[in-house]
């Protein structure tokens, strides 16, 4: 069975704030070196699916810009490869307003008989799964669609877009949209394996009824109807979901623990990324460093504890800097005292400044600005 992508590169622009005003949330960086798209991307092209389709809505000059021609992902392919797809190029006149609608402009695309499955996923999920696995479960299941799925541990007071009960063999027995995670539950990943017949047609169905909402106004209704049989694929790694603010800043933070690293970056099944020729990073006399992740191509002379530092940041002499996110290209003056803030990238910030905030609430300071 050959199978196609679909990447939403905009969804959940509005959830994660001055952090995606100027870009998608598939372009954001993350992790010292990435963008968020880079999961996704690498997960399918080290499971085989060469042919992948990005949804853009706005803002995807930058994402352009980092993917290039995909040779770092080995997606620079004569037949396939990576193709950007805008809400105008099927001749819609407004951009989409959920999945169903991204998707739709996207049927001709995805109207290709080479392709035997769809799988469709969200950026702001990231993992390190094997697709291939995903697949051949949802072939030997005879299911209409696969969702693949993670246990979470309960919060009562935290919903996800989906909550789903299975039976033993993971056949779905009970649906939920905006719902808390109760015992016995699992977690939609944001990733759907579809057969692409039946994907071409409920999306054309759909769009003559005026629906949106992949999750709610196709999935959860025709199930109810009994008119899908829906399957999940169980992922049992490391799974951060970046949803807003306070998890991306969590999420970053939890990339210093080893464990977490282990689990996302694996030798037999990498996270690519543009790559950058950038010399290693210098560490003054003087400087203290100590539970990081530091990207290369910095030059540290302060204080840098429990923070994640991307490529090209300098770190002046008696600067403190606490439990940050520093993105590329930003500068700390001297003297500056920095506690759980995110610095966009390309930033200054001036000598002796001092910026505060919580792990609940960090401090943003957006691309390029000075403070």
């Amino acid at each position: 069975m050959k199978a196609m992508g679909i990447i939403f590169s905009n969804i959940y622009d509005s959830s994660l704030g001055e952090l995606t005003n100027v870009r998608t949330v598939a372009s954001l960086p993350f992790g010292g070196r990435y963008r968020q798209i880079d999961f996704v991307l690498s997960n399918m092209s080290n499971s085989g699916i060469y042919n992948v389709g990005i949804i853009t809505k706005y803002n995807y000059r930058s994402l352009m810009d980092h993917l290039g021609n995909c040779a770092d992902w080995d997606l620079n392919r004569k037949n396939e490869g990576v193709v950007f797809l805008p809400p105008f190029a099927s001749g819609n006149t407004g951009v989409y307003k959920g999945k169903l609608e991204a998707l739709y402009s996207a049927v001709h695309f995805i109207n290709n008989p080479d392709y035997d499955l769809v799988v469709v996923c969200d950026s702001t999920i990231l993992c390190n799964v094997d697709f291939r696995k995903a697949m051949k479960k949802h072939v030997q299941s005879g299911s209409d669609v696969t969702v693949v799925v993670n246990r979470e541990p309960e919060k009562l007071h935290h919903a996800h877009p989906l909550v789903l009960k299975t039976d033993r063999r993971g056949k779905v027995t009970e649906m939920m949209i905006d719902a808390p995670v109760r015992p016995g539950t699992c977690v939609g990943m944001g990733m759907f394996i579809f057969n692409r017949a039946l994907l071409i047609e409920a999306l054309r169905d759909t769009y003559s009824r005026g629906l949106v909402h992949l999750e709610r106004d196709y999935l959860q209704k025709r199930f109810n109807e009994g008119a899908l049989k829906i399957s999940t694929y169980h992922f049992d790694g490391v799974v951060l979901r970046n949803e807003d603010v306070r998890s991306y800043y969590a999420n970053n933070m939890a990339l210093l623990d080893a464990d977490i690293r282990a689990g996302l970056f694996k030798r037999e099944s990498p996270i690519y990324t543009k790559v950058r020729d950038e010399a290693p990073t210098y560490y003054g006399r003087g400087s203290e460093v100590s539970d990081c992740v530091i990207a290369d191509g910095c030059a540290i002379f302060g204080s840098v504890k429990n923070s994640v530092l991307f490529r090209g940041v300098s770190v002046s002499r008696g600067s403190k800097i606490r439990g940050c996110i520093v993105m590329q290209g930003t500068t700390i003056g001297k003297c500056a005292d920095l506690e759980c803030v995110i610095l966009d990238k390309n930033v200054t910030v001036t000598d002796g400044a001092v910026l505060k905030g919580t792990p609940e609430h960090p401090v943003i300071v957006q691309k390029g600005e000075t403070v």
